[in-house]
């Protein structure tokens, strides 16, 4: 990429020009921002300080968020030399696209970047609830013991199984690929769009095959309007009562209380849950202590590279700054 700067943002000069500058509000891999302070002026605040945020993005050119940051027409307001936000990881549902682009600010995005990371975590998480390994704690088991669990406790066998896939978009492939030709799953999906030819077996059904027929259930939806409570009690009660849940999506998507009455009840029998409503979630959230239930840090797309990925968002910020074409502007989701 070019080093000529024009003369973009308010920030000290460098090279014989203005360099742009760019707000982070949540932090980024080293690599990224390093390059990133190669050819931009970078403030880094945090996007709950009230104190310095407003003032930082008075000078912005550019922002890079990720998760937390809500991107409101208030916010844009405080900030009106921006040109582009970058979101550093797929959803959009905490940027106001619409008002981003009625003020001739691009968004950008890492449709991408966590894919794998994502899809990889939903099958640890499912094989772990399906094939429980009574793994050793602090101490040994007793031989009594040893001997007990072993002689009664029985795992699933993923290839008589059917899994069903709420959303068949990139990490809802990457999950029913694995699942179809590494474990000989049965995959059955249902999207809201005709998602067209799939690199592996699968079959398109409506909502209620797919809640009926499914052993585990993936949800891969995003927060557009419609989907709070996606997932409640009427679609929990259609399920299997040794059917598995498992959310990576969206806290917002699923009803967790009626989820954990459906645990409690023993009319489902575990489920996988990163994701919260609100989050992070309070000591009171409903499936807290329950047994076969895994909850997790929203930790699916925490590995090494993908964070690493989504932290190159500042290429295509970068990109726009310069008055280039983007890889990857959001779509609109408002």
């Amino acid at each position: 990429m070019s080093e000529t700067r024009n003369n973009l943002g308010g920030g000290a000069g460098g090279g014989g020009g203005v360099r742009p500058v760019v707000v982070v509000t949540e932090g980024s891999d080293p690599r990224p921002l390093q390059w990133l302070r190669e050819r931009a002026e970078v403030l880094e605040v945090k996007y709950d300080d009230a104190a310095a945020l407003p003032h930082a993005l008075a000078r912005a050119d550019g922002a890079v968020v990720r998760t937390y940051t809500k991107v409101t027409e208030a916010w844009l307001a405080q900030a009106p030399r921006l040109k582009v936000v970058g979101r550093g990881g797929v959803g959009l549902e905490n940027i106001d696209v619409a008002a981003c682009r009625r003020r001739g600010v691009e968004v950008v995005y890492t449709p991408d970047a966590n894919t794998l990371a994502v899809g990889d975590f939903v099958i640890g998480g499912m094989i772990q609830l399906l094939r429980p390994f009574a793994a050793v704690g602090a101490a040994m088991y007793s031989p009594a013991e040893f001997k007990k669990i072993r002689g009664t406790l029985r795992g699933r066998q993923l290839n008589e199984l059917t899994i069903g896939i709420l959303g068949m978009g990139r990490v809802g492939r990457r999950v029913g690929s694995i699942a179809a030709n590494g474990f000989g799953m049965r995959v059955i999906y249902n999207d809201v769009i005709d998602v067209g030819p799939l690199p592996f077996a699968a079959t398109a059904v409506d909502k209620e095959t797919l809640y009926r027929d499914a052993d585990v259930l993936s949800l891969h939806v995003d927060m557009r309007p419609g989907n709070a409570h996606l997932v409640g009690a009427t679609q929990l009660g259609i399920m299997k009562p040794d059917a598995i849940l498992i959310n990576t999506s969206r806290g917002e998507v699923l009803d967790a209380g009626a989820l954990a009455d459906a645990i409690r009840g023993k009319r489902l029998a575990g489920a996988v849950i990163d994701v919260f409503d609100p989050e992070p979630p309070g000591a009171d959230f409903p499936l807290v202590g329950l047994a076969n239930v895994m909850l997790t840090p929203h930790m699916a797309a925490r590995t090494h590279t993908a964070i690493e990925n989504m932290s190159w968002v500042v290429r295509d910020v970068v990109e726009v700054i310069e008055g280039r074409t983007a890889r990857y502007p959001a779509p609109d989701v408002r």
